[in-house]
């Protein structure tokens, strides 16, 4: 028997067989407890209107609304839902089922050429020229939901969104402890790890992180694959039984994408 770890996804698929997709929840000699997974694919069983379009990102919903589950890292290229699926898994959390009190979300700001400093405003604001895709993926979500209630409806719906999502620097993060948070931390790859280190001790009681990374694309000059917070995070974090990793293999966005994260 292969070895596995907690939280580890397994799946068996067969032309003619009914599918199998389970998560490993308990290793007994050499004997693996598994459990099997919701279908987040089905309609009935939408993320704030979301469904997963793919096996990789139905496991990853699968840790993502697990209250049990609270450390979760994403890797994968460009288009395949990391944002998405983390923002509409939080809202779910956050608005629905109360279960987190806000959505906090920060990256690392580098390869701009300017410190956050540099920019105008207050903390909120000189995050925003980072946080263009925040407002994609909430643009997607508020129409999803919205449903018939209209322009005024969305209005409303967009306003208790954005009161319920902070955008914060990592600058500001030492010292801090975050109680019953949805921390979002995007692009993660270009995190040292000791800056990641000081991200995730930063998690009080009831909260759960969520550190989401591209390991191709790494843009701060002395980082590598090997180095990067994110890849050591994950190595660290294996087989915890309250933590869990997916790699997102398919891009979802379109074709032209996919096209150019291969040739690129």
């Amino acid at each position: 028997m292969p070895n596995l770890y907690i939280n580890q996804f397994v799946f068996f698929e067969a032309p003619g067989e009914p599918s199998m997709y389970a998560r490993v929840t308990e290793i007994r000699d050499k004997t693996a407890v598994l459990k099997t997974l919701k279908d987040y694919s089905s309609g009935k069983n939408a993320v704030w209107g979301v469904n997963t379009r793919n096996r990789e990102q139905n496991f990853a919903m699968n840790l993502l609304m697990d209250p049990e589950i609270d450390f979760v890292t994403l890797t994968g290229t460009a288009g395949t839902g990391k944002t998405l699926m983390a923002l509409a898994s939080g809202l779910t959390q956050v608005l629905d089922d109360r279960r987190y009190t806000e959505i906090i979300m920060t990256r690392a700001t580098v390869s701009v050429g300017e410190d956050i400093g540099f920019l105008p405003g207050t903390e909120e604001e000189k995050m925003g020229p980072w946080m263009g895709a925040l407002d994609d993926n909430l643009e997607f979500l508020a129409k999803g939901d919205g449903g018939g209630a209209g322009e005024w409806g969305r209005a409303a719906t967009n306003e208790l969104i954005r009161s319920r999502i902070k955008v914060k620097s990592m600058n500001f993060m030492r010292g801090r402890t975050f109680l019953n948070k949805y921390v979002i931390i995007d692009e993660a790859q270009n995190l040292t790890p000791k800056q990641m280190k000081t991200l995730i001790t930063r998690a009080g009681p009831g909260t759960k992180i969520i550190c989401m990374g591209n390991l191709a694309q790494i843009d701060t000059p002395y980082l590598t694959e090997g180095s990067s917070g994110l890849t050591f995070a994950v190595d660290k974090f294996k087989g915890w039984p309250h933590g869990g990793h997916i790699t997102l293999a398919r891009g979802e966005r379109s074709r032209l994408a996919d096209f150019a994260s291969d040739v690129l």
